[in-house]
């Protein structure tokens, strides 16, 4: 009867855990059609911008507003590492850590062994992983998300953009996952500052061409305008991005453990049947045996 006692012990720990995880997978799914909608919206917004801005730039030089296009030595990094505040969403969080260690360890190798590379967290998955290591470790703004709007992240873009112009760094990079669906998010890298030249995307004869805008007022008072606020858009497009991202890997991890547990809880249920029918079967026989016992 003890060994019945504890499986039924079991069976009431997974139906509870199936529970929470089935209510985490509904606040996720009912939150990511929210963050899902802010995402799509900015993309186009984000995309073009960037690529005005980067037109612009490219024909400026830093005495006129091209700061966050002048193009350095890169001696010193800044690695914007976007995670999330809490867990329990797969391999969302790990596979931020893993890139932005790999980051270090091989691309910026030479930097890091003189200690000029930096991670600046956002997330507390993140500082957690990255605070062990104060050669490396820049701060964190983890509160962030209790308030997820473009003023907010536009306070910590400014304070990066000070610190580039200043000189403490050469480039910045942001990693994040980019939200394609609930089930699927790509970890990218992305380039801040400076401001990436632009690409030739055609053969040969196109190589050095670029869009022809008209501008009004000239480029110098647009560039002073708008490149800051390419940069924000950027960084709050990366957020927004990571915040859809970690709901849709929510759900999913989430959706499996719930499934999980209905597995675990079918097995638990047919042992529980089994040994349950197996003691009822001791007994008769103990009556039986008794009752023939008394008959002799």
């Amino acid at each position: 009867m003890a060994n019945l006692k504890e499986v039924r012990i079991r069976i009431a720990s997974v139906i509870s855990t199936q529970q929470i995880t089935k209510a985490m997978k509904m606040v996720s799914a009912a939150k990511l059609r929210r963050a899902q909608d802010a995402i799509l919206q900015m993309r186009p917004y984000a995309s073009k911008l960037r690529d005005i801005m980067e037109n612009i730039s490219d024909s400026l030089d830093s005495s006129t507003g091209g700061v966050y296009a002048a193009q350095r030595p890169v001696n010193k990094v800044l690695i914007v590492a976007i995670n999330s505040n809490r867990g329990l969403c797969g391999g969302f969080n790990a596979n931020i850590n893993r890139t932005v260690a790999r980051m270090i360890r091989e691309e910026y190798a030479t930097q890091a062994k003189e200690g000029n590379v930096k991670v600046l967290a956002i997330g507390k998955k993140a500082t957690d992983y990255f605070s062990k290591n104060a050669n490396v470790y820049a701060g964190n703004h983890n509160e962030v998300y209790a308030k997820l709007n473009f003023e907010n992240v536009s306070e910590i873009a400014e304070k990066v953009m000070k610190e580039y112009a200043d000189g403490m760094y050469d480039k910045v990079e942001i990693v994040y996952n980019q939200f394609k669906n609930a089930a699927v998010q790509y970890v990218i890298t992305e380039q801040v500052l400076p401001l990436a030249p632009i690409a030739p995307k055609g053969g040969a004869e196109e190589k050095g061409l670029k869009a022809d805008y008209i501008f009004e007022p000239n480029k110098e008072d647009l560039v002073l305008e708008l490149i800051p606020k390419a940069i924000k858009i950027q960084l709050y497009k990366a957020l927004l991005d990571s915040h859809a991202s970690e709901h849709g890997a929510r759900m999913t991890a989430m959706n499996k453990a719930t499934d999980n547990a209905g597995e675990i809880l079918k097995a638990l249920r047919l042992e529980y049947n089994k040994r349950r029918q197996a003691a009822i079967t001791g007994e008769i026989l103990e009556i039986v045996a008794g009752a023939e016992a008394l008959n002799g």
